[in-house]
């Protein structure tokens, strides 16, 4: 049996015709399922925890919304151990690249059928649990701005999430002042004078396909860090266009870090968030949980000709 999570809500209602599609896939093959429609990221994590207590046989809970819709979820697969898949209808879908899962309705529900696993990390912040990322300073200012805009539902009405956060870049930009950040990756602490942003990351990219942080492995059992420091206005303008591809690791004004635990505190309070959604303005203390979470992945595949197995939902990623 396998649990569909629909927010109806995510990409503008695009969770909602996501889900009728799938729904409509899922009757041509016979599969058995439950839907669980949520409408708040509040309530999603009990709503999931009571329907899984419900039976044993679960095969894996499988969210159709975005990167909110799986944060809101992560505690109660956690505790369950029962596997996340992903239908991809969210604004950014950052999980879903970072998994390698197709952004296609169709293809994403074929690859979640397969049950091939991957063990993946998650990111504790004072026990809220995050999988992509936990980004603080300028970044989670603009994600802040972008989730209280008109302009994000309109570009997520004509399918451009990215454009939305691009607005919010220059929109924040216009009024964002940098400050002094103490950053202590595994025990050893380094300051950064006029930091702009600090980015704790397991997956590569947020933001909808920003690569915040290119080498960054769900699995590792490490954090990857990117502090952004010592730049002007424009010169950070000019960085978001290399941070597309990836390219902005090697620039002078941009420190990569690597560790098990990451606390990052600001001199001015400044907002953090974790999968896009917000974590308050609090210095930060940030650990990796490692392999806390399995998830459904065409990932999976190349690990298991790797390892020369061939069972489903395997360990190792």
């Amino acid at each position: 049996m396998y649990l569909f999570i629909i927010n109806s809500r995510s990409g503008g209602g695009a969770g909602l015709r996501t889900w009728h599609t799938i729904q409509a896939l899922l009757e041509k093959r016979a599969a058995a399922y439950e839907a669980l429609l949520t409408h708040s990221a509040d309530s999603a994590e009990s709503q999931v925890l009571q329907t899984l207590a419900r039976r044993e046989d679960w095969r894996a809970a499988i969210v159709v919304g975005g990167d909110g819709t799986i944060h809101s979820v992560l505690g109660a697969l956690r505790r369950s151990g029962v596997p996340l898949g992903v239908i991809p209808a969210g604004s950014g879908n950052d999980t879903a690249r970072g998994f390698s899962i197709p952004l296609a309705p169709e293809a994403a529900l074929d690859h979640a059928l397969q049950e091939r696993c991957i063990e993946a990390d998650l990111l504790n912040a004072a026990g809220v649990l995050t999988l992509t990322a936990v980004a603080s300073g300028f970044d989670a200012q603009v994600a802040v701005n972008v989730n209280a805009s008109r302009y994000k539902r309109l570009c997520n009405a004509i399918g451009a999430g990215r454009l939305a956060y691009i607005i919010g870049v220059l929109h924040t930009l216009m009024t964002f002042k940098p400050c002094r950040v103490s950053v202590t990756c595994d025990g050893k602490e380094q300051a950064y004078a006029q930091a702009w942003l600090v980015s704790v990351c397991n997956l590569p990219s947020y933001g909808g396909g920003l690569l915040i942080c290119p080498q960054a492995e769900s699995g590792d059992g490490l954090l990857d860090v990117c502090v952004v420091h010592g730049v002007s206005r424009g010169q950070l303008l000019r960085l978001f266009p290399t941070v597309v591809k990836g390219r902005h690791t090697k620039l002078p004004y941009v420190t990569m870090l690597r560790g098990r635990s990451v606390a990052v505190h600001f001199a001015q309070p400044r907002h953090a968030i974790g999968d896009g959604e917000a974590l308050g303005t609090a210095p930060l203390a940030v650990a990796c949980e490692p392999g806390a979470l399995r998830v459904l992945s065409p990932l999976a595949a190349a690990s298991a000709v790797a390892a020369g197995a061939a069972g489903s939902c395997l360990t190792g990623g």
